[in-house]
Order: C-alpha cells, then structure tokens, then sequence
C-alpha cells in the first residue's frame, strides 16, 4: 500500500480496503527498517499518529472526512509542531519543544492529515545538499553514497523511499525543487504569500515559501489546495482566494507556448541533464505544446544578488538565538558577553557563522550600499526579466540543477561550488515566482527533474501541465529499490 499515491490512498480508505491505522503502521515500520540507513527523520512520533490514524478511522467509517483524511505525511523540521521537537536540524534548537502549531501544520490536521514526524534538514535551511544538518547528512535512496540535495533533502527521500505519503518543504532558492529532481518526486514552490510562513522558522524572511513534496502533482494539488490561503497571523501572506487546484487538473494543454532560456542551457549544464530536458521539451512539443526560445539577460547576476540577500536577513533572523530567551545556552558563562559568544559559537554550525558573517558585514555601515541595495536592484531587474517573458510566454521550462545528485562531501570544502548549483532556481525567489520540478527521466541511473515556472498565481497551470505530462509518462511511479 505505500506505494500507492495519495488520490489512491484515499480512494482505498473509502472503499474500507484498509484503514488508516494500518497504512500508518506500515509507514511506522519502513521507517524503522529503513530510515537508519537514509537519515531521512528527526523524529518520529509513533504515538501521535496511531492516535491520529485512529480519529481518522472514526471519521471515515461514518463516511465524513475529506481527500486528506487518514493520509500519513510529514513535515519538514523547520515547521513548530505542538510538543514535539522541532530543531531546523541545529544544535541551538535541539531541544526546542515548539507550545504552538505553524500555521501550515495546523491546517493540514484540519483536512484529516496525520503527522509521522519531522523530517532531516540543513541547518536553518542553509544548504544544497543536506550535509549541514546537526543530525547529520541524508543519504538519498537512489544511491545511498549521494546527497539528496537540500535543505528539504529529508522530505524529499522520505517520499522518494515511499516513507511517509507526502511532506512539506520549504524553499529560500531552491530548497523543494532542487531535492524533489535529486530524488525524482515531485515539489513546488507556490508564488511567495501563497503560503503562510506563520510558524515557519525564518532564514530569508523575503525569499522563504512553504510547498510540498509528494509522488505526483495531483498529490501537490490535494496537499497545496490545504495549505494554501491568507493568513492574518502572517504579514507576508496575501489576501487572495485559493482556486481549486485538483479541479484544474484536466486542462488541455494543447497550443500552450513554452519558453526555454537560452541562458540556461549552455555552460556548466551537464549533458545529461541537458538530454533529458530537450527530450522532455520534444515530448511537450508532441502533446500539442510550442516551444519558444526566450532571454533572462539578468540571470547570471542571481547568484551574487541572492546570496547577498538571504545572508542579510539570515544574520537579521538569527540574531534572536542569544543563549538568553530560548535555544541552547553555554554552561556556566564568565559574563552576558561570554554568555552570547560562547552560545551562538556552540549552538551554530560552520555554514551558518559563515552566512551570518557575511550577512552582517554585507548590512553594516559603509557597505549596505555597495552590497544590499544593489543586490536589491539586481533582483528588481530579473523580476522585470520575467515580466517581459511571460508577455511573450505562457510558462518556461528548463533543468532544476545543472547536474544529477552528487556524491557526499564532494562540495563541503568548496562553498561556492555547492552555491553554484543553485543557478536554475534562484531566480524565482528573487521574484516571488512559483515553480514546480517533475521528474522527467535519468542521467547515469540518477533521477533527472523538469523545472516549470509560471507567473505569479498561475500555480493552477503548473500543476495542471505536470499532471499531463504525468498521464503521458511513468517516470513518477519509477521507485528506488532500496534494499540495505
């Protein structure tokens, strides 16, 4: 049964061929099994969700409920969940018991779903490849020697490993995309506001989103349709009706114009990667679609301008971590100064002192202009870039990464190469843009993902174009076969 997609998930709890109590119990004890091998867990609560699954059994053998009722996901450890741990994969957090649901949490409880536990991430969701978690790396279940990319690598190979139905991720530039093609699942990054951030642990307060990671786009669509909607909690989140996104699946694409970056599709893509998007592309062409090539001239430019950003507001967001209110806390300081250094020195990891650093020294005085205001002109200029394209465009497509998942520690010693990685998708952060990745084939037996970007609100297309080209493909239901 856990190899079934949610839609069917909940068509056989209907139908009473098994019950929620006994799907949660076999994703409890794949988790066991399996999970010490992956890493892919935090925690996991036991208790929690049988208690949970058995509510929902109750709901369901009356007949009520709704298309969530009964599903076992997880969330990302970057969301609070009440009472149980929630870490943002850091040791300044590790004994954080959140006393409130993130908004997120609490709205997919109230569509029936029921939580397994939390899964790994880096740390404070600094990272591209998992490896910076306190709780150590995740291993992705393709190929356990590789990463499963970051930093919601956990949600992504708990789906791709058939451990929980679905889970929640979050992405800053690139952080559900990127993993969901490491690990050939499917994730979108809906347009930023979309999704409360209410209890939602900060690291680029501007470019940070809720999502989802699941098998198919018609899960994404019954997760994100929960999900979705304003949030007066949250001062960020957009007061704008939620359309019905499994409704909108079916639409035809046919005469749908697809542009493709030139930009993107040059140096540094390898070419294995580049063979499965223009395969995928041909094959858009042949469902009926046209393909155009269009410029993102700025787009080069995304990588300094991001990075800039997402460090300032990082060493803005984490300045509350002090060893005094809540957090970890040094033993026995010499005074309130030793008190802060030694518990942020502790509490902390080398890449996020190393964005913290950068961050602070990028706002202090003398170089905020020479560094984040022309950073925030940068990102002006490609929000324009995608403008002036969807003028001409109904959706771009491209690779996710420039390159399949890559082996453990490969980057660790090399920074910027880990963030030159990011080159296909942060761009979309930078201008509040939703984004999608389907998996689209394989480049030397690892997973390959298609990244669909829409304009702003059109996540209903972007699923709706996945969801086609999924009836037409099998790559989604293609598991690992993991066997340690």
């Amino acid at each position: 049964m856990h190899h079934k997609t949610i839609a069917e998930l909940a068509a056989c709890l209907r139908r009473g061929e098994f019950t929620s109590t006994d799907l949660t119990r076999r994703y409890l004890a794949r988790i066991e099994c399996l999970d010490p091998h992956l890493n892919s867990y935090i925690s996991v609560d036991p208790e929690g969700a049988l208690a949970a699954a058995g509510h929902a059994d109750v709901r369901l053998g009356r007949g009520e409920g709704g298309p969530l009722t009964g599903i076992p996901i997880a969330h990302k450890d970057i969301f609070c969940t009440q009472g149980i741990k929630t870490s943002c994969g850091s040791c300044m957090l590790d004994s954080f018991i959140a006393p409130y649901n993130a908004t997120v949490v609490e709205r997919l409880e109230q569509a029936g779903a029921l939580v397994l536990g939390k899964t790994n991430m880096d740390e404070f969701a600094m990272g591209s490849s998992n490896e910076t978690s306190f709780y150590g790396p995740v291993r992705n279940p393709w190929d356990v020697r590789r990463v499963p990319g970051g930093s919601s690598g956990g949600s992504a190979a708990a789906v791709a490993a058939r451990l929980c139905a679905a889970a929640t991720g979050t992405d800053t530039g690139g952080s559900i995309r990127q993993p969901a093609s490491f690990c050939g699942v499917t994730g979108i990054k809906p347009t930023y506001g979309r999704v409360s951030r209410y209890g939602m642990i900060a690291y680029g307060s501007s470019l940070d989103q809720g999502g989802v990671i699941a098998r198919t786009a018609e899960d994404c669509a019954l997760i994100l349709q929960a999900m979705a909607g304003f949030d007066p909690r949250d001062s960020t989140s957009v007061e704008r009706p939620v359309p019905d996104y499994p409704g909108g699946l079916d639409t035809d694409i046919v005469g749908l114009c697809i542009g493709v970056p030139e930009e993107w599709l040059g140096t540094g893509l390898d070419p294995g990667v580049s063979a499965v998007v223009t395969a995928a592309l041909t094959r858009f062409e042949a469902m009926g679609a046209r393909v155009e090539q269009i410029r993102l001239p700025h787009s080069p430019l995304c990588i300094a301008g991001y990075y800039v950003i997402a460090m300032s507001e990082a060493s803005s967001n984490l300045a509350r971590y002090d060893g005094v209110r809540f957090g970890h806390r040094c033993q026995e300081p010499a005074d309130l100064t030793d008190l802060y250094r030694r518990s942020r020195a502790e509490g902390f990891g080398t890449e996020v002192k190393r964005r913290i650093m950068i961050g602070t020294y990028a706002l202090s005085a003398g170089y905020y202009d020479a560094y984040y205001l022309k950073a925030q002109k940068i990102r002006r200029l490609i929000a324009d870039d995608f403008r002036r394209a969807f003028e001409q465009v109904d959706v771009i497509m491209g690779p996710v990464a420039p390159t399949p998942a890559f082996l453990l520690g490969a980057k660790t010693d090399d920074p910027v190469q880990m963030y030159l990685g990011d080159i296909y998708t942060l761009s979309l952060n930078l201008a509040g843009l939703p984004g999608l990745s389907i998996p689209a084939g394989f480049s030397a037996d690892l997973p390959v993902g298609l990244q669909l970007i829409g304009d702003y609100w059109d996540e209903t297309r972007l699923l709706a174009i996945a969801h086609q080209w999924q009836q037409t493909t099998d790559w989604h239901r293609t598991a690992p076969d993991f066997e340690p």
